[in-house]
This record gives structure tokens, sequence and C-alpha cells, in this order.
């Protein structure tokens, strides 16, 4: 019995929601509209070359920048990244976003009841280090909009890697409880900006943006079932804000950090699992399943994740299951996922096609170390 007091009605509507009966043959939620923004700005592997690597404690490497990208390239599958233009901050490229999905949905701004916009270090702008979230950047968003209703409450939600499909789970909560019926969901990061140019890890990350509009459903198409958690007692800070490996620089300059051996265990802990749950809760048998669009983080990572998560059915992972956009994209963090999906939709990516009717299990990991799925008929 959850207790009547809440800390906000934001509280009361996503516990509500959440305690609906089962998502069979209730109101589902669809997504009617999508767009994304990929900055134009390519970097590429050899970028990076003359870039001085350090270790955590300052020393250099033993062997040079050519045998560590090489070795990138192999475990990541990241060839190329993309960074926004100087002039744009994570608030410009998800209102780029944001204006295609909602000309993708053929509807009026104006109809939003919510903007929900996931990101983790809010505007930060070229050349500096200071992150600016002040006001929101969901506000900032529906002011570039020209939204004039004051009813389309617009407020940022952090919670990693993961945040987009919080984002949309949130959503989902609003939609069914009766207090939206039409929600935008933006997902955007300019990670370029928050990187330790002296930590290969600053090689992973990218910029850009990937927004949806979602309302009621009112065919078969829609979210069916979803998982959500959080593991804060030893995975709390496998990714963090830490100093420069480069001892000469100031100490209270911070910058991403991750202990990754440690991300990638529990990812294939954690993430197969979520996603397995969500499955059988959606009624789906697992062959039904057409397409798996997991968070661009690692494509090692990414591909074990779907091994693991098919051995939990005693089955093999069919080929072509996971459309996949690391390689030129990189990891653009909450931004990966609707953007992928996207570029599925467009028909963009080699190989991979969408049809009416298909299953399809979005997923994701990330600081937290939060975790989450959900199913959706196409």
């Amino acid at each position: 019995m959850h207790s009547i007091f809440y800390d906000s009605y934001h509280d009361f509507i996503y516990t509500l929601a959440i305690n609906l009966p089962d998502n069979r043959g209730i109101m589902k939620i669809k997504i009617i509209g999508i767009g994304s923004y990929i900055p134009n700005k390519e970097v590429s592997n050899t970028d990076f070359d003359k870039h001085v690597f350090l270790n955590e404690d300052g020393t250099p490497f033993g062997y040079p920048n050519e045998v560590v990208i090489k070795k990138f390239k192999g475990i990541t599958g990241i060839e190329n990244r993309r960074y926004a233009e100087t002039q744009h901050n994570a608030s410009d490229l998800a209102f780029f976003a944001a204006e295609r999905a909602i000309a993708n949905a053929g509807i009026d701004a104006e109809t939003l009841d919510y903007i929900i916009f996931a990101h983790n270090f809010g505007d930060v702008k070229s050349g500096t280090h200071q992150t600016d979230i002040l006001p929101s950047l969901a506000t900032r968003v529906k002011n570039k909009l020209a939204i004039k209703n004051p009813k389309c409450v617009a407020y940022d939600i952090l919670f990693g890697c993961p945040g987009w499909i919080e984002g949309v789970l949130q959503a989902n909560a609003f939609i069914k409880s009766g207090m939206a019926k039409r929600v935008l969901v933006i997902g955007a990061e300019t990670l370029s900006r928050v990187v330790d140019d002296h930590d290969r890890d600053s090689m992973i990350y990218s910029d850009g943006a990937g927004a949806s509009i979602l309302e009621a459903s009112e065919d078969e198409a829609g979210l069916l079932a979803y998982e959500s958690a959080t593991f804060a007692n030893d995975e709390a800070n496998f990714l963090y804000f830490g100093k420069s490996y480069n001892q000469d620089l100031d100490p209270d300059i911070k910058y991403i950090k991750m202990y990754g051996r440690k991300i990638y265990e529990f990812a294939l802990s954690q993430v197969p699992c979520a996603m397995k749950n969500c499955l059988d809760k959606s009624g789906i048998g697992i062959d039904e399943v057409k397409k798996i669009l997991i968070h661009q983080a690692n494509e090692k990572m990414d591909e074990a994740i779907i091994d693991r998560f098919y051995k939990l059915y005693d089955k093999t992972a069919p080929k072509n299951i996971m459309p996949m956009s690391i390689h030129d994209l990189g990891n653009s963090s909450v931004a990966t996922v609707p953007t992928l999906y996207d570029l599925l939709i467009q028909g963009k990516i080699e190989n991979h096609e969408i049809n009416k009717g298909d299953v399809v299990i979005f997923a994701s990991v990330g600081a937290g170390m939060n975790v989450n799925a959900f199913v959706y008929r196409y």
C-alpha cells in the first residue's frame, strides 16, 4: 500500500500509472512523431592521433596512439562521432529535433501538455566547463518553439543515458492517468564539452538530440510493457565527475569519467534481465520480436547483451535483430535511442527496416546506475 503523501503530483501520477492493471487490453501510448538532430561536424578516430593520453595516475601509456585507436575501434566499433557546432548548445540541438518531431507528427505545438527533456549536463557553452540549467532546458525548448500555452508544463529529468526511455515512461504515466493527452519527450547532450582530452574514453562520446511526440493509441500499436530500476549501492559511482588525468590541470575542473569494466559487467548482468521481465509482462513471445534498439554505448557490449538476452530463452540471437548507429555517430547518451529509432523509421540504416505491427524492444543502461526497457508495437 502506497502512502497518500507524495513529494509532488508527478510522484502521485507516476505511482498511479504503474499500479494500473496489466498492460494488455488497456490504453496504450503511441509515438506519433519522431525527429533527431545529428550535428554536421564529423570527428574521426584519426583526429585523436595527436592527443596526449594518460593513465589515471598521470603516467603516459606504454604504446603509441595508433595502437590506442586501433584497440578502441575493436572494442567500441566507433569510427566517427559528431560534435555540435560552437554556436549550438544542447537545448539548441533539442529544439531542432523537437521541430522535426512536431512536423513528423503533424500537430500544433500548442497542443502539447508536457515537454520532458532528458540530459545530463545542461547547456555547456563551447570553450567553457560550466553547466547551465537555469532556466531548465525544457523551458528553453518551449521558448524556442514559441509555445504560448502556460499549461504546457516543461521540466528536465536526470537519469543518465536511459533518460529518454524514462521520459517515455513518465509520458505513459501522465497520459494513462488523464493528466495529459500529448507529450514531447526529448533526449539531447553535448558530451564533447565535458570530456577529458587526456582520457582515452573521451573518444567514446558525441553530441546529438532525439525527440518524440506521444499520445494515446487507438489501435494495436503502442507501448505494451516496461521495466525501470536504479542500482545505487556499489554501482552508484560507476560513472562520475572527476578531475583530468593531466595532473598539471586545475583539479577543481571536472570531466565525465567511468569505470568501464564495471559498467560492462553490470550491463551484461542487468539489461538482459530487464528486457526479459519486460517482454514476459507484455505477453509477447521472443520469436515475435523484430528489432531491439539498445543505447549505443559500446558495440561489443551491446552484442553481448543481445546474446545473453536470447540465452535466457535458450535461443540464439537472430541476425539483423539489432540496428546500430554507433559506428558513425558515437555515444550521444540520451540521444542515441531516439536517434536510432528515427533513422530506422526513415530507412537510413542499411539492411534494416520496420513494418506496421512489428514488435520492438527499447533498452538502455547508464549513470545511476539506471536500467530501463519497454516493449513497443510499431
